[in-house]
């Protein structure tokens, strides 16, 4: 294995788990360049998309927008804001679901749920424009 990707990827891990905000990859990346101008942005992606398949950080797909990052590997679900796009993780229970009844001979591996929704910031924002 290349020593160079070996330091990249570990910037890229590094800056994923500082980052508590789920970020997109853009954003990842502008924050990596910023102190590594050196680093490409399809080294970013490349190195997200492998974190994420060794299990090292999660990636989270979104209803809308670009996939996000998540620092967290646990099982969790995510609230997104429908207004600012903000994600966050959901509470413990907030989605609580528990697979009952028939699926057809389908084995269900995982279930994913997006909570979306208007965050407290962007109500109170509408609220103040009222």
């Amino acid at each position: 294995m290349n020593n160079r990707n070996t330091i990249q990827r570990q910037l890229v891990l590094e800056t994923v788990r500082s980052m508590h905000s789920h970020p997109d990859a853009d954003q990842i990346y502008s924050a990596i360049v910023k102190d590594h101008p050196h680093v490409s942005k399809a080294t970013v992606y490349r190195n997200l998309n492998l974190l994420a398949e060794q299990g090292q950080i999660k990636k989270v797909n979104v209803s809308e927008g670009a996939d996000r990052f998540d620092f967290r590997t646990d099982k969790h679900h995510h609230m997104r804001c429908r207004e600012c796009g903000r994600l966050w993780d959901a509470p413990d229970g907030a989605a609580n679901i528990t697979l009952t009844g028939n699926t057809g001979g389908f084995s269900v591996e995982d279930i994913r749920i997006e909570l979306v929704g208007t965050c407290p910031d962007c109500k109170r924002n509408k609220n103040s424009e009222v």
